[in-house]
């Protein structure tokens, strides 16, 4: 059996991270994601799914994506209930998300959307390249190049 979801939308707000009392961290999130057709009055229509995030995922995301950010999400549906505070059993399906990828990060002063970042320093580079500022010039000769 499969269950495997793949998602790509926009955060509706800040992600929501907390602690277990055991200090997993766990990252509550909504995705507005756009339908791949338009509604009669010609407005595109989305849908807005609840997900959750744990451990690095997690932390990753709540503290480098921000609310309109557009992210793609890999994970699968899980389906849970929980006894509510007036006694009713309530019943909650969401996204559980595996990995998280950033398409989009928050714009800061002089920097395009775009860009792209590190996560593990954080700082963030407008077109982060390998063989970019490297000193000596990069020599291809027709022979090395796949096709």
């Amino acid at each position: 059996m499969i269950n495997r979801v793949v998602l790509v939308g926009r955060l509706v707000a800040d992600p929501e991270l907390r602690y277990t009392s055991s200090g997993i961290a766990v990252a509550n999130f909504r995705l507005a994601v756009n339908r791949p057709f338009t509604s009669e009055s010609g407005e595109r229509e989305a849908d807005f799914i609840n997900a959750v995030a744990w451990r690095s995922v997690a932390e990753n995301l709540a503290n480098y994506q921000k609310k309109g950010n557009l992210i793609n999400i890999d994970g699968r549906i899980q389906t849970r209930s929980y006894e509510g505070q007036d006694g009713k059993r309530v019943y909650v399906t969401e996204i559980v998300a595996e990995s998280v990828q950033f398409l989009e990060f928050n714009k800061k002063e002089g920097e395009s959307t775009r860009s792209n970042q590190n996560a593990n320093t954080g700082q963030t580079k407008a077109n982060d390249s390998p063989l970019e500022n490297q000193g000596e010039p990069v020599d291809l000769k027709d022979e090395d190049l796949p096709f």
